[in-house]
């Protein structure tokens, strides 16, 4: 098939983050254009020369990114992308490898700590209920791919609260890589009730304008998230 071909698969971060490299080579290439159906599972499992599964899991990141589209019995589609979104997914290296993953992860938890402490001590009552709001829908949550949606709402909720806008938007630059992470994590857990009792104190400290007890607890829980998505990194690798 033009523009698909055999991709070495590097055995020091997960095969799906070839695949989802090559497809976004191949998005890139122009060889399909906005709303345009992209090869069945089968054409790329036999292109690439890697298993359905690995397609699966590929195709899944893309689709959290916002550039690919499942259709019920219709297959995948590419939803075109705007001027900021590519080059945004490419900077970010949206499919990087460990390394840099690691370094991103480090920057995010600064970034969280800081924007929780601002939070605590700046946020208006508007603010405590978007926040709150935003926490109970964690809390409500049935599925993965709610609790994606509603754990990214969540800390964007914190990050406005800050008042700071060049950090709020920092985070808000990364939050498709963010979907991406959440996912691959939670798909490897039973429930959401550990991650939802991390999220507790933050929410407890920026209530009682707490900016100390906001920060410490969203660095513990920076802390945790990361060493659970290194972890699957390293899962992946095995």
């Amino acid at each position: 098939m033009t523009g698909l071909r055999s991709v070495n698969i590097v055995h020091n971060e997960p095969p799906s983050n070839e695949i989802a490299r090559a497809v976004l080579d191949y998005i890139l290439s122009g060889q399909v254009g906005p709303g345009e159906k992209l090869p069945s599972e089968r054409q790329l499992s036999e292109s690439f020369g890697v298993g359905r599964s690995v397609i699966r899991e590929a195709l899944k990141s893309l689709g959290l990114l916002g550039l690919i589209e499942f259709r019920h019995g219709g297959g995948t589609y590419f939803r075109g992308a705007n001027s900021d979104l590519l080059p945004r997914v490419i900077e970010w290296g949206l499919l990087l490898g460990e390394r840099h993953t690691i370094d991103l992860v480090e920057a995010r938890q600064h970034i969280e700590k800081v924007t929780a402490g601002l939070a605590a001590s700046r946020r208006s009552e508007q603010d405590l209920a978007n926040i709150e709001n935003k926490f109970a829908a964690m809390q409500a949550v049935t599925s993965s791919d709610e609790w994606v949606n509603a754990d990214v709402d969540f800390h964007l909720a914190i990050a406005d609260a800050s008042g700071n806008t060049v950090l709020a938007n920092m985070l808000k630059s990364i939050s498709s890589l963010l979907r991406v992470w959440i996912h691959r994590v939670m798909d490897e857990e039973s429930s959401f009730e550990r991650a939802i009792r991390e999220h507790e104190p933050v929410l407890a400290a920026i209530r009682n304008r707490d900016s100390t007890a906001a920060g410490a607890a969203m660095e513990s829980h920076m802390q945790k998230a990361g060493a659970r998505l290194i972890a699957t990194l390293e899962d992946h690798q095995d």
